[in-house]
């Protein structure tokens, strides 16, 4: 058995192992042992706990958790709810306002928490009601909170980001600038297919609903709402300043932030209590927990497929099948989009990039272009059944809604992430300017 035969055994069996609902760390850990003890016996299994270890050892790794702390310290309050009704207030006159302020906020949360999930959750929960209430088409409500909590991977600090830099030795300060533009490419197409799609529309539901659309604020009212929020748009500038001003690293810019977020909240949302910091560093252990454990099995998985060659030969079989190199990137993209109906976004960066990047290296891509490609994929499997992440989460937050009307809302904003993809493929630049800007060329 050669070990191109030996890799599509590894690919069957990992899926199999992965669609059976054991959880993905201990899924990757079982394949890369049983392979390894197969094909290679028992030997390489002692240094498995080595390869682990080592892997977690990354200093890069500390802001994962701290990130998380932040995203925690916003999520389990009203921050979201809030940053929702001030963006609201400010957009009441233009058509559609109620539907861009949910997706702006989705974009300034997801800035803050760098969490898909978290941040259609936060949103979501504030959001979906209050604009079923005023009227919005409950598909176009619900695809733009679940479409617009995708930009929590994309916009920085994003821990998929984190973790591409990590497998493929680029620069994270380079990948979050990367996400910049193209991040708020995507919040502005959201924001012009919901005014157009509310010009057309118009309000719906009760004539209750439609009175409470028509509802305007005054400069006083929207400046009360400004006021609790404003705290929360200096974290997201002082994190932009101190990284990419050359002030701090990512992880001192991490671990600040996380502090100031935690300042916040007691100081503005009363969380002094043990029950509700509880529930702040509980979700932060159990996110934390479940990833990193997820990286140190994906460790051990990519060192199997290194010793029995899978790797190395699978990356060359790619580059002698001599594509035209966009070609290639489309039948990269083609597979990642599958991949990502199934995989979370950490599974497929840890799993595959070891073998994508020197072909995509042999192909003159541009790695750090590449990853806002690869980022704005699996933002497409976030709201893509069968898992779909975005979709259950919203369903969680939003019980009366049947699943489908979130599914069917959210394929437009699946269009244009496609459209978004294209245009990157034309304009590299739009990825590549800041970076460049910033930290000179690479």
């Amino acid at each position: 058995m050669n070990e191109l035969q030996i890799g599509a055994m590894i690919l069957l069996v990992t899926l199999v192992v992965l669609f059976s609902g054991l959880p993905i760390a201990w899924g990757l850990s079982l394949v890369a042992a049983g392979f390894l003890f197969v094909f290679e016996g028992a030997a390489p299994l002692a240094n498995i706990p080595l390869v682990m270890m080592d892997e977690l050892a990354s200093f890069a790794l500390l802001t994962i958790p701290l990130f998380i702390l932040l995203g925690s310290a916003i999520g389990s309050t009203d921050a979201g709810k809030d940053i929702y009704e001030s963006l609201h207030r400010w957009l009441d006159r233009v058509p559609g306002g109620l539907v861009i302020a949910n997706i702006l906020a989705c974009g300034l949360f997801s800035a803050i928490s760098g969490s898909s999930p978290a941040t259609a959750a936060a949103i979501g929960k504030a959001g979906v009601p209050e604009m079923i209430n005023r009227g919005i088409p409950v598909r176009l409500a619900t695809g733009s909170v679940c479409a617009g909590g995708t930009l929590g991977i994309l916009i920085p600090p994003s821990i998929t980001m984190i973790l591409y830099g990590i497998a493929t030795e680029t620069s994270i300060g380079r990948l979050f600038l990367a996400g910049v533009i193209p991040g708020i490419m995507l919040v502005v197409m959201f924001s012009v297919y919901a005014w157009v799609a509310s010009m057309l529309t118009g309000p719906t539901g009760t004539a209750a609903a439609r009175e409470l659309a028509a509802r305007r604020y005054s400069l006083k009212e929207k400046m009360e709402g400004l006021g609790r929020v404003s705290p929360f748009i200096m974290i997201v500038i002082m994190i932009g300043y101190a990284m990419y001003g050359g002030i701090a690293t990512p992880s001192e810019v991490a671990a600040i932030s996380a502090a100031l977020a935690m300042a916040l909240v007691v100081m503005i949302y009363k969380a002094r209590t043990r029950e509700s910091q509880w529930r702040i560093f509980r979700e932060t252990v159990r996110e934390s927990t479940m990833i990193l454990l997820i990286i140190a099995a994906a460790a051990a998985f990519s060192y199997m497929m290194s010793l029995l060659y899978v790797t190395q030969s699978a990356a060359q079989w790619l580059v002698d099948l001599n594509l035209n190199r966009w070609v290639l990137m489309l039948a990269i993209n083609f597979f990642l989009l599958i991949a990502g109906m199934f995989l979370p976004p950490v599974a497929i960066i840890l799993m595959v990039m070891p073998i994508l990047t020197p072909v995509l290296e042999a192909n003159n891509f541009d790695l750090i272009w590449f990853a806002v490609m690869l980022t704005i994929n699996m933002e497409i499997g976030l709201i893509t059944p069968p898992v779909g992440l975005n979709l259950y989460v919203l369903k969680g937050v939003v019980p009366k809604v049947p699943i489908t009307d979130i599914l069917i809302g959210s394929m437009p904003f699946v269009v244009l992430m496609m459209l978004s993809m294209v245009i990157l493929a034309f304009a590299p630049g739009l990825a590549l300017w800041l970076p460049n800007q910033m930290m000179g060329a690479g």
